[in-house]
């Protein structure tokens, strides 16, 4: 028990409850999603909730059967209740990392920006800061500050009323009812496709190249082995609203072990069961990316056998349009290229008259 985090969190209530409420079709805020998210991160020893609850009488009755402290913030004449609020959850909040040493983490559930010094001020203390917000009504400023964000909209449990209806009825072998409903219905089609579009968006050839970039990145700057760990929190750290499950896979064990099967990395055992290390392969395909180059300079070679490196990366992807450094694990092209002159592959050069990069094929 002594290796669990242990989780305090603190709810905006009246942000999460209208947020659900005017961006996910009416939908009812349910707690249950979150408990069960955190519950997989580690031990919550506080819970509680922000709000004037004469507003939110019956949802106070679902929160009690969960164990979250209800903080009452009544409404007064001539007051702001929502400053009010803010102002009593940050005070709580800093006031439990200063006096409970054993809290590792915060969760701050609320999509408002107002926030961000508070996410800040925790982590500067040396807490970890999780942030849950329903996508829609969350600030762009709040995820970025926070070590992990996790949309509400995306978590296990979540039904959304207004989109799961609405996104079967086109795929059913319908008979006549289709035509007579589609007037009312496509009118609301119109959001709906951006909403079933979004996770589509996040496409794994797009993953293998940010994975392959990260690992070559923890590989360069430190010496010791790079676990799926290692990894995970790294990805965490570049994006905090990375979630393999926006890929389609259960765990991260199981994407790594698509991108091995891919030779995007390799496999290996690691220092612990189940974390294993995760690396770059040496050879395969970047070998044959460094032949690909190869072979279009040759093709490309002018009257001294050399070719610029502006749009050089077009004429490969012409080659092999799936090509990409990326997801060999270089940051930028001309990266890409200076590896491949290490290797014997080119020459690589630069010309002050061309004010660019030459490359010339080595004979083979």
């Amino acid at each position: 028990m002594d290796q669990e985090d242990r989780i305090a969190l603190f709810l905006d209530y009246e942000n999460l409850a209208l947020g659900a409420r005017d961006h996910l079709g009416g939908l009812a805020f349910d707690f249950r999603p979150i408990a069960d998210a955190l519950a997989e991160r580690g031990r919550v020893v506080v819970r509680r909730a922000y709000a004037d609850w004469s507003y939110f009488d019956e949802d106070r009755r679902m929160l009690t059967r969960s164990h979250v402290e209800l903080i009452e913030i009544p409404q007064r004449m001539g007051a702001s209740r929502k400053n009010a609020a803010d102002i009593k959850m940050a005070v709580d909040a800093v006031e439990l990392a200063f006096e409970r040493g054993y809290l590792s983490t915060f969760v701050i559930c609320t999509g408002d920006s107002d926030f961000t010094p508070l996410v800040h001020k925790l982590r500067e203390l040396n807490k970890r800061v999780i942030g849950v917000g329903v996508e829609k009504s969350t600030s762009a400023l709040l995820p970025p500050a926070c070590d992990e964000f996790l949309y509400y909209d995306r978590l296990e449990g979540v039904d959304i009323p207004s989109a799961r209806p609405r996104r079967g009825r086109p795929g059913r072998p319908a008979g006549p009812e289709a035509p007579p409903a589609g007037p009312d219905q496509q009118a609301e089609p119109g959001p709906e496709p951006a909403q079933g579009v979004e996770e589509p968006v996040r496409d794994v050839d797009t993953l293998a190249e940010l994975v392959a970039q990260t690992v070559a990145g923890l590989q360069g700057s430190s010496s010791g082995e790079v676990t799926a760990s290692t990894l995970k929190r790294t990805l965490l750290r570049k994006d905090p609203t990375f979630s393999e499950s926006d890929y389609g896979f259960r765990a991260f064990g199981e994407l790594l072990r698509h991108l091995a099967a891919h030779n995007v990395v390799e496999l290996t055992e690691g220092p612990a069961k189940g974390d294993p290390g995760v690396s770059l392969p040496e050879h395969g395909d970047r070998e044959v990316a460094f032949g690909l180059l190869r072979t279009v300079l040759l093709d490309l070679a002018g009257a001294d056998g050399s070719v610029a490196l502006s749009g050089l990366k077009n004429q490969l992807r012409r080659a092999r349009p799936d090509f990409s450094e990326k997801k060999l694990g270089y940051r930028s092209f001309l990266q890409f290229c200076k590896a491949a002159a290490t290797s014997g592959a080119i020459e690589l050069r630069w010309s002050p008259d061309n004010d660019d990069y030459l490359l010339t094929a080595r004979p083979g």
